[in-house]
């Protein structure tokens, strides 16, 4: 009867531990540290803006209006999500403008345009179940010479397929938020108001 009882109980302590160290690793990945990949230039914005016949731009710092619609870090299942941009999604949003304008030739330190704003929105939701959702706001304006040429607000939401599983989901939105960054980019390019207040 006692070697009954000593067999139970360490298979008990043997299932405790395990569940134990399962719950540590579950911990540690919750919260380790990710960064969103680098901003890449979409193709197509860059041919807008080179087709366009735009002045070049200076761009300069983009501002964050805080708030719970604008993390940083984003999280992503509890694990943080981090800008690669000095750990700033504004930063985020300045080296995304400032890297089309380069590419399509348009970008001068000494240009009489300038290009800024605010970043106002900015979230991913991974639910257990159903897509993946994230959304971008931003308020754009352009001033030249003091005076203002243009302000408005560009917003873009997307969805993707996402997983239950953790390790599928987070990498996947992960991925998603350049691409999302694109996307708020090309909405504003294809606002003709935009385009003569660059000309």
């Amino acid at each position: 009867m006692f070697q009954v009882l000593s067999r139970l109980g360490k298979a008990i302590f043997q299932i405790l531990q395990g569940s134990l160290i399962i719950g540590a690793a579950l911990a540690l990945c919750a919260c380790a540290s990710l960064s969103a990949p680098r901003y890449t230039p979409a193709l197509e914005n860059v041919q807008k803006l080179s087709d366009a016949g735009v002045h070049s731009v200076q761009v300069t710092a983009f501002a964050v209006i805080p708030g719970h619609d604008n993390a940083n870090p984003i999280l992503l299942r509890g694990a943080p999500l981090n800008s690669p941009y000095h750990h700033s999604y504004a930063d985020y949003l300045t080296e995304a403008v400032r890297e089309e304008f380069q590419q399509a030739g348009k970008l001068s330190a000494h240009a009489a345009i300038t290009v800024s704003g605010t970043l106002q929105k900015n979230w991913i939701d991974l639910p257990g179940l159903g897509p993946g959702a994230g959304e971008l706001q931003a308020r754009f304006v352009v001033t030249q010479g003091g005076a203002v040429r243009y302000d408005q607000l560009k917003f873009i939401h997307e969805e993707w397929n996402s997983s239950f599983v953790g390790k599928e989901a987070i990498p996947r939105a992960q991925s998603h938020y350049p691409l999302m960054m694109q996307r708020l980019l090309a909405a504003l390019y294809a606002d003709p108001d935009f385009v003569i207040a660059l000309k």
